[in-house]
């Protein structure tokens, strides 16, 4: 019998993706099933997603009545997904940065795995389309400092297109997680490798957004650069 497996995607104002992100995932194994947490989005992403719903039983929706963050909301949706026994567990952005056709890539890694992580640096190649220089030097940057302050054996700690285990989320206290921006990505690896489970990166290509807005600012970054002295502060006095 195949895994159940679960791609989890955050929105906020996605109408524009949301629609054609969900039948591109569904198409790439029959064993993948979404689960949209939505953040109360006032351009109805919400509501397209209840529509696609009503006539998909592979297709759920969390609503939320405000935007509460990235990271809320994967933790509802790892809450939601171990409480229904799915045997995987994704993270995906809604806007197409992540190519749902890289699926069947995670599906065949996490054989051997216990957590696949979609890396845009590994090795020290850079594949990234069409941000500026400015975004590529911050992003390529924080994941150099996160590596030098926590020891995080990984290319790349803040991608979000990953896959775990249940068991991998079921070793977590979800509700120790502190992180809401970015620095979700570090703090979930983080706690991940600090418990012994295997992390294995694989390539993959970041395509900027076409449609939407970016939900990057200034608080993202500065949560970013405190939480991982926090995570390593908290792995020395033995909170992790």
């Amino acid at each position: 019998m195949p895994d159940r497996a679960l791609v989890i995607v955050p929105t906020y104002n996605e109408r524009f993706n949301i629609a054609r992100l969900i039948p591109a995932i569904l198409a790439q194994d029959p064993s993948l099933e979404i689960l949209v947490v939505d953040d109360g989005s006032p351009d109805g992403t919400g509501a397209i997603v209840d529509g696609i719903a009503a006539n998909n039983a592979r297709v759920h929706v969390i609503h939320r009545a405000e935007k509460l963050g990235l990271g809320t909301a994967y933790i509802a949706g790892f809450r939601w997904a171990l409480e229904r026994k799915y045997d995987l567990v994704f993270e995906m952005d809604a806007d197409f940065s992540h190519n749902p056709e890289r699926l069947p890539e995670f599906l065949a890694a996490i054989k051997e795995s216990d957590v696949v992580l979609g890396s845009r640096y590994q090795d020290g190649h850079v594949n990234v389309v069409n941000w500026p220089m400015s975004r590529l030097f911050l992003s390529y940057g924080a994941n150099i400092y996160a590596r030098a302050v926590t020891g995080l054996p990984i290319f790349d700690t803040t991608g979000g297109f990953k896959c775990f285990r249940r068991n991998v989320l079921e070793s977590i206290d979800l509700n120790s997680v502190k992180s809401n921006g970015y620095a979700f990505q570090i703090e979930m690896s983080y706690r991940v490798w600090k418990r012994g489970f295997s992390l294995v990166e694989i390539p993959i290509i970041f395509v900027d957004r076409a449609e939407g807005i970016s939900k990057m600012s200034k608080k993202i970054v500065r949560e970013a650069i405190w939480m991982v002295w926090r995570l390593r502060w908290w792995s020395l006095i033995g909170r992790i």
